[in-house]
């Protein structure tokens, strides 16, 4: 005659039993939130994190994500995974099999996006601690649940092994054996057993509900704060895309402003911190990767910046276009050209405010003299400036870059001093305490003199401070530089900006009546 099974209880110490259900429980708690958040936020998708990934079976992950039929099963199967087992932990319910299917699941997180050196950028992350994170250990305490009998202890599993054991012993039995052995029902005992976690299900549900309730007044808190890449949906269409020789560059290109924290905020002197302090690393590369996502293909910044580009560039295999711009010196012409060249660049400018001072200062052999050793390298060079008179003395000195750089905006804003007051050169100069004189407020000085040289040149423009430094709505600026001649626009974007701007630009541009200029990109 075969051996009956024992219930486990009745040979495992209280505390063990204890600390087991309790990691059943947690884990439970976990899954199940992660799946109801995710019910309860209709916008959620893992194209995010499937984007993201840069490990082994990236490109399966990348064509998941690529698919909108294939990435909706995905959400579905991910959240109904997450939900379920979530509950059978809870309950107790089937957990063995709950937990191989979760330990499946943490596995397919955790070589998506695992916590590598090099790889931990771009993904909003718990921590992690090289090689291990949560994903890796939640996996390791499902492997024990599903080896030890987690269930039969306090559990739904506790319930049905009782009821199955009992059906075992009375086919077995004879009607008279059967009788006097069996009691009519369940134990008592044995039933609260199986039912004592069911109340962590009414504290759960009490929990998200009050969770919820509290969100629906707090802006800032939980689920209320979402990525950005949610709002890839919203996007209009395509970015237009302009050639400057053989490069082919979006019509709205990433300013480098703020991700440097020069945030020409007038008085308002905490900015350019607070700047610095939003855009760490991570969120300089989740940014960079969300504009490539919503079509901007290249970015213009400092050599300064490089190292961390490059990082961005080598970590997500980005295609991202750089313009980086030089400041050459009478002391040392060469030195920032190199140092760009050396470091990754694509394209070369020569910087707007030292295009100014050189001009200012009498020193334009200087310009000519980078101007063509850029060009000797083989590379694009582009020219910047803030006062038109920088470029109107430059072509009288026969410098013709491949593209000029160029500040465009109008001046009906609050901050802009009085016209009378203006000062070639003075953009980038002393900041004065008096409102009626320049105090980093105003950048491009004479608008209608930098329309009118453009007009006359067959050379691609880009136009940059568009916003007047954040104090021109974007459907303004965007249209007042496109409409001006602009072939290009430069802006400065935060992650939660940038397809509003590329939904502003595909606007304007679809809507040029106004444009007199013709397109030289």
């Amino acid at each position: 005659m075969k051996r009956q099974k024992p219930l486990p209880a009745h040979n495992t110490p209280r505390l063990h039993i204890f600390v087991i259900v309790l990691l059943r429980l947690l884990i439970g708690w976990h899954f199940l939130f992660e799946g109801v958040s995710k019910i309860l936020m209709p916008e959620w998708t893992s194209a995010g994190y499937l984007q993201n990934s840069r490990w082994i079976l990236a490109d399966f992950f990348h064509m998941l994500a690529a698919n909108p039929a294939l990435l909706q099963i995905v959400d579905i199967l991910n959240i109904a995974g997450l939900t379920l087992i979530g509950l059978c932990l809870i309950l107790g319910l089937f957990t063995r099999l709950a937990s191989l299917v979760g330990v499946f699941l943490l596995a397919l997180y955790y070589i998506a996006n695992p916590p590598l050196v090099g790889f931990d950028f771009g993904l909003p992350a718990e921590g992690s601690y090289i090689v291990v994170n949560k994903n890796l250990i939640e996996m390791a305490v499902l492997l024990a649940l599903a080896i030890f009998p987690a269930s039969y202890h306090w559990g739904f599993d506790r319930l049905i092994f009782c009821l199955r054991r009992r059906s075992e012993s009375a086919a077995k039995a004879g009607p008279e054996q059967r009788k006097k052995a069996l009691p009519p029902s369940m134990p008592r005992r044995e039933l609260l057993k199986a039912l004592t976690t069911l109340p962590v299900l009414g504290a759960f549900a009490y929990a998200a509900y009050k969770k919820a309730r509290w969100e629906k007044v707090n802006a800032i808190t939980g689920a209320t704060i979402k990525l950005s890449d949610t709002k890839l949906k919203d996007l209009k269409g395509t970015l237009p895309i302009g050639k400057i020789k053989d490069f082919e560059i979006s019509r709205l290109i990433m300013g480098g402003n703020l991700i440097g924290g020069w945030a020409h905020s007038r008085d308002l002197i905490y900015v350019p911190s607070l700047f610095k302090a939003y855009n760490t690393d991570q969120k300089v590369f989740e940014t960079l990767h969300l504009a490539e996502k919503a079509g901007i293909n290249t970015m213009n910044g400092t050599g300064s910046q490089l190292p961390l580009l490059n990082k961005y560039r080598r970590i997500y295999g980005s295609t991202l276009k750089i313009i980086c711009q030089v400041h050459p010196t009478r002391e040392e012409p060469r030195q920032a050209i190199d140092y760009a060249i050396d470091n990754g660049a694509d394209i070369l400018q020569i910087q707007g405010n030292c295009c100014d001072w050189r001009v200012r200062d009498g020193e334009i052999d200087v310009l000519i003299e980078a101007m063509d050793y850029i060009r000797s390298q083989d590379y694009i060079a582009g020219l910047g400036a803030h006062s038109i008179q920088a470029l109107i003395a430059c072509d009288n000195a026969g410098i013709l870059p491949d593209f000029y750089m160029k500040t465009l905006h109008h001046d009906q804003y609050w901050s802009a001093h009085p016209r009378e007051n203006r000062v070639a050169f003075e953009v980038d100069g002393e900041k004065s305490v008096d409102h009626d004189k320049f105090h980093d407020n105003i950048f491009c000085l004479f608008p209608e003199q930098t329309v009118e040289f453009m007009k006359s040149k067959q050379i691609p423009l880009i136009a940059f401070k568009i916003l007047a430094g954040g104090a021109i709505h974007p459907v303004d600026g965007f249209r007042f530089a496109f409409e001006n001649g602009a072939d290009f626009i430069c802006v400065g974007m935060f992650d939660w900006q940038i397809v509003d701007d590329v939904n502003i630009t595909l606007d304007v541009l679809a809507d040029l009546t106004n444009r007199q200029r013709r397109w030289y990109a």
